[in-house]
């Protein structure tokens, strides 16, 4: 899995590649926390690249939502394709979490 993270004024968006799953969401809680750490109050999850995300992925983005709202900040994500919809509905993640259609109206909705 391939982890980019790009600067969107005060938020930062973190783009997945590949599959977000029990090997590789210590990588992605790695990023998180380092992000935390900096001070980062808003992220921005886009999965537009991500192919599948198993329930590993969801408890670090779970994590990193609780770790934000205690802060006063936001995790949102955006662009799921087909099959990451699908476990975010099956989990119920579709309605803990702010999901997004696209980068823009995520961006927006901070």
């Amino acid at each position: 899995m391939n982890i980019t993270i790009q600067d969107s004024n005060e938020v930062k968006i973190v783009q997945f590649e590949g599959e977000l799953e029990t090997n590789t969401s210590h990588d992605a809680e790695t990023c998180f926390n380092q992000l935390l750490d900096e001070g980062v109050k808003k992220i921005l999850v886009d999965f537009e690249k991500l192919d599948y995300i198993s329930s590993a992925g969801l408890r670090v983005l779970l994590a990193t939502a609780k770790k934000l709202e205690s802060g006063d900040g936001a995790l949102k994500v955006c662009n799921l394709n087909e099959t990451v919809q699908e476990v975010f509905d099956i989990s119920g993640f579709s309605t803990i979490l702010s999901v997004f259609k696209s980068e823009s109206e995520a961006l927006d909705g901070f």
